[in-house]
């Protein structure tokens, strides 16, 4: 079984984020006990951006599921700690999720049973405008970026 799921996964596309983002804020996890304050916080900084921006206050609510998705999977798959940057151009939001796993790259579940696992990336490819994935010498980063609708 293992052989066949791993022919249904497939590589998130490596590619660098935007450039030129003002920081929200920064988080680091050591473990998934921070992720109540992480998504918390993450909720906290787009709330007070989206008033600035006018977009849409469900924004906060899409942002911090995403952040949830890609912070438990660098903390899972990863090496921790997780490093976890928001960032926005003014429209939208951009997520940066590092980990100190680099030879590990982020991959898209294919098809499984419901409780197998695995879906994080599908989640965030569905939630954000764009995602993808980039490596240092030191951690390997997720990103996504989500635009107010």
């Amino acid at each position: 079984m293992a052989d066949r799921r791993a022919t249904l996964d497939h590589a998130l596309p490596s590619s660098r984020p935007p450039r030129g983002l003002r920081r929200l804020g920064r988080w680091r996890l050591d473990d998934l006990s921070g992720l109540t304050g992480l998504r918390h916080g993450v909720h906290e900084a787009v709330t007070g951006e989206v008033g600035r921006s006018r977009a849409p206050r469900r924004t906060a609510d899409q942002v911090a599921l995403l952040v949830s998705e890609l912070a438990t999977n660098a903390l899972r798959h990863g090496r921790a700690p997780a490093v976890v940057e928001l960032g926005t151009d003014g429209v939208a939001f951009v997520l940066d999720v590092a980990d100190h796993d680099t030879a590990t790259p982020p991959v898209v579940a294919g098809s499984r049973a419901p409780g197998d696992g695995g879906f994080g990336l599908m989640i965030a490819r569905r939630l954000a405008d764009d995602v993808g994935w980039y490596a240092t010498r030191t951690t390997k980063h997720v990103w996504a970026v989500v635009a107010p609708r």
